[in-house]
């Protein structure tokens, strides 16, 4: 499998243990700050890699030293990052996100140069040779151009996938709806779809994206596991009994493992249950980079925790 990872990377500041903001200039022992890359298309594409993936992301950073760390995690991953284009009056994408006792986590984000990529940062030759070309963050390209680009996937013979960062909104879904004829997946979660169509349940909603020429849809529940839904067949997958520390990121692993389940042959249920057990090794950590985790240590959790 060989991948693009298109769109939103981002570096995230995680900060465990914050029960309060302490006031005024007052300090506060924490357990742990972690940097981490993420995003729809640098999360994803770190997983992807672990997974044996061969991928190359392409997007936009800043000319600053949060760039400099970002690409570092990500070559350390194994990601070609050439197709990450460096821009002097932006500072790169970064987010702080303090992650409570019980869970919670509430983020500061600077959107920076995400907000600033169009399709003249990226030369489209680049993308020869790939079996799939992962779109995260269609919004900030507008459904126009990011309809372009999978069209432009789709006649070099990739496989195409969306997933969308911001909340689920109708305003949005027009913003957009230009790229969905053009994507063979659509990997959102559930409050998008039900916020996307003003649907009642999120198996008439998936139907309704569907029905706007979306392939397939392939929807996060949290707790609740997967749902699978194309114009043949709905496949609701469970998820896996786990020990949660931290669900950031949880929605990109799954979308890589999905995707890779994809590639190596799967069914979609067998896809689905490998993007759960996916994010199931996320969840457990701190970060979408947290831990040692490969393609046959999560397939192995997922045989041996099947039905847990």
């Amino acid at each position: 499998m060989k991948i693009a990872t298109v769109g939103v990377h981002v570096l995230d500041t995680h900060v465990i243990g914050i029960e309060s903001i302490p006031d005024g200039s007052d300090g506060q022992l924490v357990e742990t700050i972690r940097f981490s890359p993420a995003g729809t298309a640098g999360g994803t594409a770190v997983v992807l890699s672990r997974l044996g993936a061969e991928v190359h992301s392409f997007g936009a950073v800043g000319d600053d030293p949060i760039a400099d760390s970002l690409l570092a995690l990500l070559a350390r991953e194994g990601i070609d990052v050439s197709g990450l284009v460096r821009k002097a009056d932006q500072q790169t994408s970064s987010s702080v996100i303090p992650v409570r006792p019980n869970g919670d986590r509430p983020a500061w984000h600077c959107i920076g140069a995400n907000g600033a990529f169009t399709l003249d940062d990226l030369d489209l030759t680049a993308l020869d040779g790939s079996t799939h070309v992962h779109l995260g963050g269609p919004e900030f390209l507008g459904g126009e151009a990011a309809g372009r680009l999978l069209a432009h996937a789709r006649s070099i013979g990739a496989t195409t996938s969306l997933d969308i960062l911001a909340p689920g909104d109708p305003d949005m879904l027009a913003w957009i709806a230009d790229a969905l004829p053009h994507a063979d997946y659509l990997l959102p979660n559930d409050e998008q779809v039900l916020g996307f169509t003003g649907a009642s349940s999120l198996d008439d909603g998936a139907r309704a994206l569907v029905e706007r020429g979306v392939g397939c849809v392939a929807v996060t529940q949290g707790a609740k596991g997967a749902l699978v839904v194309t114009a043949d067949e709905t496949i609701e997958v469970p998820a896996y009994d786990i020990d949660v520390v931290d669900t950031t990121g949880c929605g990109d692993a799954f979308s890589a493992g999905f995707l890779r389940g994809l590639s190596l042959g799967l069914d979609l249920r067998g896809a689905a249950e490998l993007g759960c057990a996916t994010a199931a090794q996320v969840a457990q950590g701190l970060g979408t980079d947290a831990g040692d985790y490969t393609l046959e240590s999560v397939q192995a959790f997922a045989s041996t925790n099947l039905g847990a």
